[in-house]
This record gives structure tokens, C-alpha cells and sequence, in this order.
């Protein structure tokens, strides 16, 4: 299987304020995360975290922690050098987007897609803002706020998608 998460901010103190996360303290926050990631990924999953993993180091110690094959696309809380991240355990990582199967764009922040684009973009970045739609028919936000603090299959995006596209 493949799953997509993003902004977990593992070990990030300032995120629960930011983004009125429900967890007690950043130690209940991880702990939930990691619980819920390895609820349903297992060891030989592929998951593409789409930026803003952790913060200051810190978060490399969960990494381990974490079931599945880990493919890192940098976002704009993610500074350290590449090797840093295949170091600790992601298999891959990208500070550009990236394109799966021909059609899916992979990046932290959202990109401009239309209907006249033969592309769909998965992404992050923008968290529980209420300008940007959770999905459309060409789009699908990944954030943890927006997916229950869980990794969320690719099959599951394609079933929503395809659903917004048929409502069309």
C-alpha cells in the first residue's frame, strides 16, 4: 500500500498553539502520531510524507518508530541537507515536487493545477486553513489536521477524486 501524510511536526512545541492541535503537550502529540501511523502502515508500506516532518532534529528520534518505507518531499520546515534525512531513515528525499504515476504531483506547498492540466496535486502545507478545499477533482490536501492525524492511503484519494470528478 501507499499512504501520504503531511505537517506532522513531530516534537514542534509551537504547532499545538498554531494549529489548536487536541493533544495535551508535544509528547502526547507524538506519541498519537505515531500511534495512528503505525495503526495502519505497515513494514513494507511506502508512505510520502509531503514536508514539515518535525523540528530541530528532534523529531529523527520517532522516525524509527515509524512502520513503512519513508519518502520525505522537503517543506519549508524541513532545512537540514538531504543526507541528514536518508541518514535517519527516510529512504528518498526531494526538495522539488515530484510526479507518481504520471499523473499525481507530490509537493509541500499547493500547486496551480487546472482542467485543461493532465496532473493532480497532493500537498500539504496549508494545514485546517479554510481557503483551500480538502480536495477538488484535481486536488487533495494531506495535512494531519485534515486526515485525522493519520496517514491516509492513496487508494482512498484516488475513491475521492474520482468521486468529486463524477459529481462534475
Amino acid at each position: 500500500m501507499v499512504y501520504f501524510i503531511a505537517d506532522t511536526h513531530f516534537s514542534e512545541q509551537n504547532i499545538m498553539r498554531y494549529e489548536n492541535r487536541p493533544f495535551k503537550d508535544i509528547e502526547e502529540m507524538d506519541k498519537e502520531l505515531v500511534s495512528r501511523w503505525n495503526s495502519i502502515v505497515n513494514k513494507d508500506d511506502h508512505v510520502y510524507v509531503l514536508g514539515d516532518f518535525g523540528a530541530d532534529g528532534q523529531e529523527i528520534f520517532i522516525l524509527n518508530q515509524l512502520n513503512g518505507r519513508k519518502f520525505l518531499v522537503k517543506g519549508n520546515h524541513d532545512v537540514k541537507p538531504n543526507q541528514y534525512y536518508r541518514d535517519s531513515g527516510f529512504e528518498e528525499v526531494y526538495d522539488n515536487p515530484i510526479i507518481i504515476k504520471n499523473f499525481w504531483i507530490l509537493s509541500h506547498e499547493p500547486l496551480y493545477v487546472n482542467k485543461n492540466m493532465p496532473y493532480a496535486n497532493l500537498f500539504g502545507h496549508v494545514h485546517n486553513s479554510p481557503i483551500i478545499k480538502t480536495y477538488s477533482e484535481q486536488h487533495y490536501c494531506v495535512s494531519v489536521e485534515r486526515i485525522n492525524y493519520t496517514p491516509i492511503s492513496f487508494d482512498d484519494i484516488i475513491v475521492a477524486v474520482q468521486s468529486k470528478m463524477e459529481e462534475n
